[in-house]
């Protein structure tokens, strides 16, 4: 079977791992929210992102020329587009990666899109509810999961507590320490 290139993109699995909120002055910067679990290797200099703009399914691709950490935000700069014109319409897109340019992890590692979406259980059999986001504040992640009852509970990303994670099952074993499911 002979695909054009406009149909293997569209087969083409795409993984989130940021997006552009505003431009940062005049020189092309532009201001990331990032959702990766490797922002040092998905924004160095020389990598080919993917941008999702709303007004269109077909996606840009961009070289990082250049990446830096300010506040709570990633500020990139992409080859061939350095005012503030050239990045104007980018504003709000999706920044993603393809299937090939994820790479393995080492056993007892994880990528968010694998979590993300697994049932939570207590060790005794409890369920918790589904992860629907992770949190990166700081020395481990942080996940939140939607609770049965429309409340949120935030389970920190420790040997103490992450039990047992089985991907393919979609399912997370946990052991809650004292006063983290009040």
């Amino acid at each position: 079977m002979n695909l054009n290139r406009g149909e293997q993109k569209e087969m083409q699995k795409w993984f989130k791992v940021g997006k552009i909120v505003n431009t940062h002055g005049i020189k092309g910067e532009v201001r990331v929210i990032s959702s990766t679990d490797f922002p040092e290797e998905r924004y160095k200099k020389g990598s080919t992102l993917y941008i999702f703009k709303k007004s269109s399914n077909e996606p840009v691709e961009v070289t990082v020329q250049s990446s830096r950490q300010h506040k709570n935000f990633y500020l990139l700069t992409f080859e061939g587009h350095d005012t503030i014109e050239s990045v104007e319409s980018y504003k709000e897109g999706v920044l993603k990666i393809s299937e090939e340019q994820m790479g393995s992890l080492d056993e007892g590692e994880y990528y968010y899109h694998e979590i993300i979406g697994c049932t939570v259980r207590t060790a005794d059999g409890a369920e918790l509810g589904v992860v629907k986001e992770i949190l990166s504040p700081g020395a481990n992640d942080v996940w939140v999961i939607s609770g049965k009852n429309g409340k949120e509970v935030l389970i920190p990303y420790i040997d103490d507590v992450v039990k047992e994670i089985d991907v393919d099952a979609k399912m997370i074993s946990i052991d809650p320490m004292e006063g983290l499911l009040d």
